[in-house]
């Protein structure tokens, strides 16, 4: 009869056996042989019937089969310790896998930088970045949590705002100077709209409102994209008006580069949020990064943030 796998044991191990970076690392941080190291590999790869590292006498790599080992076994280590931490409801330092699902432009220019101060603060807890045009499904099992504008409309996640955003309609100076300044929602229909092709909303339909009054208006232009930062350097080398967030814009509405029309209008509002499931509401690594990233929010203005003080933690919604 053979003798049962301790299988965190072995997923644990493996994960120390990678961060650690080569066997004789792993031996001196488990205190045993590099011998013993090899041969409790050795034994691992026998049963799963599949390499899981090349290796040399001071260096190893990852299969494509140890990535996806790794990997999940992360995950799973991960998952244990959370469900661990909810029954006994202990308070430990954050540490595990952390998805982070982001969009391009705002994930690149805002969230990348918070990850990187926050990781500082916890380096046990390992980031994992995912930018995408469109975000994934909320229900998959893809992140564990999604950074996005708009309350989602899922009942089956918790979404914490993290700060107000309105949408901007501006543009260069030097365009309005040629084509004029639209006064009225209609208006711009006789101007060069730039086009960003992004999520579920209908392209080139812009909706304003101002009190009890709304306008549906069909935008036309000759520049789309599906980038908003692209769409952005456009609006500011004078190819059309643009609506976009003003977190992404109001740095050139200060300086001047951008200039906002249509003030008196509302658009639709694109609060940023930070979703993440139920089952994860009392993940360390979770709760702690979402409240270092409203805390640097709060303390933060559309047109430069910094990381500040750690905020009191707020009531979670569910969306």
């Amino acid at each position: 009869m053979s003798t049962p796998v301790n299988a965190q044991s072995e997923m644990a191990f493996f994960s120390l056996l990678v961060r650690a970076g080569s066997l004789s690392a792993a031996a001196r941080e488990l205190n045993v042989t590099t011998a013993g190291v090899s041969k409790r590999l050795s034994q691992m790869e026998a049963r799963l019937g599949t390499r899981l590292l090349h290796r040399t006498t001071r260096r190893i790599g990852l299969t494509a089969e140890g990535e996806i080992y790794l990997e999940h076994s992360r995950r799973i280590l991960a998952d244990i310790e959370d469900m661990e931490q909810m029954i006994t409801s202990a308070a430990t330092a954050p540490k595990g896998l952390l998805r982070v699902n982001a969009t391009l432009g705002f994930g690149r220019s805002h969230i990348a930088p918070l990850i990187s101060a926050f990781h500082k603060r916890h380096p046990d807890v390992h980031v994992q970045l995912q930018l995408t045009v469109n975000p994934p499904t909320l229900i998959e099992d893809a992140c564990d949590v999604w950074i996005r504008f708009g309350e989602p409309p899922d009942t089956r996640v918790i979404a914490r705002r993290l700060a107000s955003n309105r949408r901007l309609i501006c543009a260069a100076p030097a365009y309005l100077e040629r084509h004029g300044t639209p006064r009225v929602p209609n208006d711009l229909t006789h101007h060069s709209c730039i086009g960003i092709r992004q999520g579920a909303e209908g392209y080139g339909i812009w909706h304003l409102t101002s009190g009890q009054r709304t306008e549906t208006v069909k935008v036309r232009g000759e520049l789309s994209t599906n980038d908003g930062e692209i769409a952005v350097n456009w609006a500011l080398e004078g190819h059309g008006l643009i609506m976009r967030a003003e977190w992404d814009v109001a740095k050139y509405l200060q300086s001047g580069r951008l200039r906002q029309v249509l003030a008196n209008w509302e658009t639709p509002g694109a609060d940023i949020y930070a979703v993440y499931p139920h089952q994860l509401q009392t993940a360390a690594r979770v709760r702690s990064f979402v409240d270092f990233v409203a805390g640097a929010f709060s303390s933060a203005t559309p047109v430069g943030q910094e990381v500040a003080r750690w905020p009191s933690n707020e009531a979670s919604t569910a969306a």
